[in-house]
């Protein structure tokens, strides 16, 4: 992305996430935010989600690498220079809804008005067209809620649907899908000449995260899925166990008649392996009960560390169910370089995990995220603005 150009109008994560990416992938990322407020995400720390005196890791996160620009969009003078900056510019980026685009004058013809190959994309709650274009959403509502993953993954005897894994999690993804669209736009630009308008919404990215279950319910004819119950699971062998010390371990062995023998074997009861009640695929699901009973017994003989070391060499798919902050050490996190040590604008060092591609072996170059602002100056020189003109912009308010 060397030498390709976006500029953000875009707040909070989803969106603006793809614009990270972007940066790692080497694009110059201008984030245009306003002069007084800014990126409201940049408030958080007020919120209870950033450690008190520490870094603003839910600004960092879909920020990195970009450079802001504090411009007023509502004054003359601050979209003049906005259009200014989109004449520079391959790609458009924006999450502000129809009427506040149109209120603005950053709608497409606007944009293209000043230029015509400029690529533009939208993200949004739950589409552009539709009765409701104009509501915002969240990744909790949009993505997770709406599209069915929330009751899909909620016990039947839980009082409330299960919330998301964490913070941004539809976010991060639906923003990683934009960033592989504006990709193809660029592409698609460079063989034809055509600049494509680019559309994604939450609930589109939700919709398509659960494609296999919405497609499942609707030929089964139900509204959903059964709830997948631990001490019931079809074949035992794809399943969570726990280990001695309260850990657990999940087991992905979808050829169970292959990998039976293996397991037994590591789970030291080589006496299982021919017993008449689990000796294929189908005696173990009609005996699931009693199966999964006897692998559980042989899984609670050690802990974790123990069961790390014991199931290293095996054949069969197995994961330690791991908490977030393991992530950190995970010795295959450290080796691929997952995760980026950065430090912030004050200097106070903190980890960002990068973007999940990598091109030619190597792990993306992640930088911190700018200041509110902080490139204002440089990125006006840089369109042939003196200081004096850009002090007078200064004193309008028309930028920071």
């Amino acid at each position: 992305m060397n030498g390709i150009r976006v500029v953000e109008v875009a707040a909070w994560t989803y969106v603006p996430v793809a614009g990270a990416i972007l940066t790692e992938w080497g694009a110059d990322v201008l984030k245009i935010e306003h002069p007084e407020s800014g990126d409201p995400q940049r408030g958080l720390v007020s919120s209870g989600l950033i450690p008190a005196g520490g870094v603003n890791h839910m600004f960092e996160l879909p920020n990195r690498g970009k450079r802001s620009v504090a411009l007023d969009l509502k004054s003359e003078e601050g979209r003049e220079l906005l259009m200014k900056l989109v004449a520079t510019a391959d790609v458009f980026l924006t999450n502000f809804r129809p009427s506040a685009r149109k209120k603005l004058r950053i709608d497409v013809d606007d944009v293209r008005a000043h230029n015509d190959k400029i690529i533009y994309v939208r993200g949004s709650a739950a589409g552009q067209r539709g009765p409701e274009a104009e509501r915002g959403g969240y990744d909790m509502s949009s993505f997770w809620g709406r599209s069915g993953a929330a009751d899909n993954v909620t016990p039947a005897s839980s009082e409330y649907p299960v919330n998301m894994p964490g913070p941004a999690y539809g976010d991060t993804l639906g923003g990683l899908t934009i960033a592989g669209a504006i990709s193809s736009a660029l592409f698609h630009r460079e063989r034809t000449g055509e600049a494509l308008v680019v559309d994604s919404s939450l609930l589109a990215m939700g919709s398509w995260a659960m494609g296999a279950t919405i497609a499942g319910a609707h030929a089964f004819e139900i509204d959903e899925y059964p709830k997948p119950v631990q001490s019931e699971a079809a074949n035992p062998l794809v399943n969570m166990y726990r280990t001695a010390d309260d850990r657990f371990i999940s087991i992905v062995m979808l050829e169970s008649d292959r990998f039976w023998p293996e397991l037994m074997t590591v789970l030291e009861s080589p006496e299982l392996i021919d017993d008449p009640r689990f000796d294929s695929h189908a005696t173990r699901a009609e005996n699931r009960a009693a199966c999964i009973a006897a692998i559980s017994a042989g899984f609670a003989k050690k802990t974790l560390d123990e069961w790390k070391v014991a199931l290293k060499d095996i054949n069969g798919v197995w994961s330690a169910v791991q908490k977030p902050r393991e992530v950190v050490t995970d010795p295959q996190v450290e080796a691929n370089g997952y995760i980026a040590d950065l430090e912030d604008a004050a200097g106070t060092p903190f980890k960002l995990v990068t973007a999940p591609v990598q091109f030619n072996e190597q792990p993306s170059q992640v930088t911190r995220a700018p200041e509110h602002g902080e490139h204002t100056d440089e990125v006006l020189e840089e369109l042939g603005l003196s200081m004096d003109q850009i002090i007078q912009y200064k004193v309008s308010g028309a930028i920071l």
